[in-house]
């Protein structure tokens, strides 16, 4: 069985994906989690902040590694993989969760967990850039559709939860993957 610090971890995660910031309160982190009450000031004696921001690197390690898995593979092969995280977890909960750094950044008001996810972007873009720079992108493309890969898959994610569909999604998708197509054949024209 996880011990409580992960339970606790994993239910902030979750619930700061399907609720937001405000929402993600030691009481409801410990309810969802089962965690002992004496677990969040033992584990997480700097407050809730503490525990969100251990929550969103959590989460920012999860995608670094989904995405460092498909490293070196076709820019479709990566797109494909960022793509069907987000769809699966739309799925999966129903379109009750989102992204959980993005329920950070704009609703924490700690500076520092501002910068933190900041920092979680930044790197997970770079990651991606990498990663498709490594499939055969040029590294400037890379960059550029990372950024406009992760802005626009997070967009397509708060239209599905709205609509309460995949339609939005999946017309976003469609439009990533066709990017990456043009740009992959671009680099490998003369």
């Amino acid at each position: 069985m996880r011990d409580a610090r992960t339970r606790m971890i994993e239910s902030a995660q979750r619930l700061l994906s399907r609720r937001g910031y405000q929402a993600t309160s030691f009481s409801a982190v410990l309810a969802d989690s089962e965690a002992p009450r004496g677990s969040i000031y033992h584990h997480f004696p700097d407050g809730k902040d503490q525990l969100i921001a251990a929550a969103i690197e959590q989460v920012g390690a999860q995608m670094r590694d989904a995405i460092l898995s498909v490293s070196g593979k076709s820019p479709q092969q990566v797109t494909k993989r960022f793509l069907s995280i987000w769809r699966q977890l739309l799925e999966v909960s129903d379109y009750e969760s989102g992204c959980a750094i993005v329920a950070v950044t704009v609703s924490a008001e700690s500076p520092e967990l501002r910068q933190l996810s900041a920092a979680i972007f930044r790197e997970n873009i770079s990651v991606i850039a990498d990663a498709l720079h490594a499939g055969g992108l040029r590294k400037s493309d890379a960059k550029e559709f990372s950024y406009l890969l992760v802005a626009a898959v997070e967009g397509a994610v708060v239209l599905s939860r709205a609509q309460q569909s995949l339609e939005p999604f999946d017309i976003v998708a469609a439009q990533m993957r066709r990017q990456a197509r043009r740009l992959t054949n671009a680099t490998v024209s003369p």
